[in-house]
């Protein structure tokens, strides 16, 4: 059987990279909408991003009210000003939720209507050019088809996908990570290693995906307790830099499993952040996941040097799902109550986040496929 491999139609990635970018950037448009966050301004990149669009020629609009995960209200808001200022075409700098914000404002801007519309349809219609610059080592946004967006008139986190949701160009510059904060360094980090695990151990894995998925699973347990605990260290930030894109890479074209379709309903009704989210249902989910297909779990932990000779594909699965428990162990990734959240409130929502996690599709992709019933009693183990 034939796969497709969708991937960004340029990719410019290494230490000073953005500055290499200019002519790139300056080819896509006469101007930019600039979707960006507070942290861009403060770190300086966003102004070393116009600076560069400046010296290039280039016209731009900034739109910096990307407060935390992106909804439905801050696309609208992103739409109304591109249109207002003529733009004509974007450019999402930093975390995710910049880009994937800048991809849902390139579906309304184009197509119309809002964001909420186009649930369970695949986008496929021709949208304006855009650029994705990570500032995080993670969510793989840069390089995916996919993009989430939190409904606020439903209360649920909407995965909306099509091949024109792709990046015309990505950017990534390990520079730009340097200066994430230890804890968004760990979220992040983790979301990537999801990704990479997940898609090596979908039903939908093929051979081309899983090069990128195991190199990705290799750099982030070499470099992200490093980029953690020592964030100016370039050499581990241009390590997480290339994981984070070959995750998103892998996952773009494999999918992803159990972990992000429990996770998205937590994200959607208790605000977690999407990578912490991931981080907490890392270990049971794949304890989960590992009768299904032990042999590839067992490869992971090969590829991590915790194989030992004369382990069983199941002795070896257990290691590398303990090798990832004391990773998520030394990141001081909270327990959903250590976080703060309501045992009360969070039991209440279970059997809404199973159903919601369900429909996403993503259980559905792992090789031993939960049901609404195990996916409640997982979510029960978290506390």
């Amino acid at each position: 059987m034939a796969n497709v491999f969708f991937t960004p139609q340029t990719v410019i990635v290494g230490e000073g990279a953005l500055k290499e970018s200019q002519a790139a950037l300056c080819a896509l448009g006469k101007k930019a909408l600039i979707v960006t966050s507070g942290s861009m301004v403060r770190g300086g990149a966003l102004e070393q991003l116009q600076g560069i669009l400046q010296a290039g020629g280039c016209a731009y609009t900034v739109y910096t009210d990307i407060t935390g995960e992106p909804s439905d209200q801050m696309v609208e808001a992103g739409a109304a000003q591109y249109l207002a200022e003529g733009c004509d075409f974007l450019i999402g700098m930093g975390g995710g939720s910049p880009i994937d914000a800048m991809k849902a404002i390139a579906v309304v801007v184009r197509l119309g209507g809002s964001i909420n519309d186009y649930l369970g349809k695949v986008i496929t219609e021709p949208l304006p050019p855009f650029c994705a610059i990570p500032s995080t080592a993670g969510t793989g946004s840069e390089t995916t088809q996919f993009t989430i967006i939190n409904n606020t008139v439903d209360q649920i986190k909407m995965l909306l996908k099509g091949p024109s949701l792709m990046p015309t160009l990505a950017v990534v510059d390990p520079a730009l990570s340097v200066t994430t904060p230890p804890k968004v360094t760990a979220f992040t980090g983790l979301d990537a290693l999801c990704h990479a695990v997940e898609a090596y151990t979908s039903k939908k894995a093929f051979p081309l995906a899983d090069t990128m998925a195991l190199s990705a699973v290799r750099r982030i347990f070499a470099s992200l307790k490093r980029c953690y605990e020592q964030g100016d260290d370039l050499a581990a930030r241009a390590n997480m830099a290339q994981a984070a894109l070959e995750a998103g890479m892998a996952f773009n074209n494999s999918s992803v499993t159990i972990i992000h379709g429990m996770s998205r309903p937590i994200g959607a009704l208790f605000h977690v952040p999407h990578g912490l989210s991931n981080a907490m249902l890392l270990k049971p989910c794949l304890s989960f996941a590992l009768p299904g297909c032990y042999d590839r779990f067992a490869v992971l932990a090969k590829e991590i040097g915790v194989w030992k000779d004369g382990m069983s594909e199941q002795e070896g699965a257990e290691a590398f799902l303990a090798a990832a428990a004391a990773l998520c162990e030394a990141l001081q990734i909270p327990s959903p109550e250590q976080y703060g959240l309501n045992r009360e409130e969070f039991f209440a929502q279970i059997p809404k986040m199973a159903i919601d996690a369900q429909a996403s599709g993503s259980p559905a992709n792992t090789r031993r496929v939960p049901s609404i019933e195990e996916m409640e009693q997982l979510y029960r183990s978290l506390f």
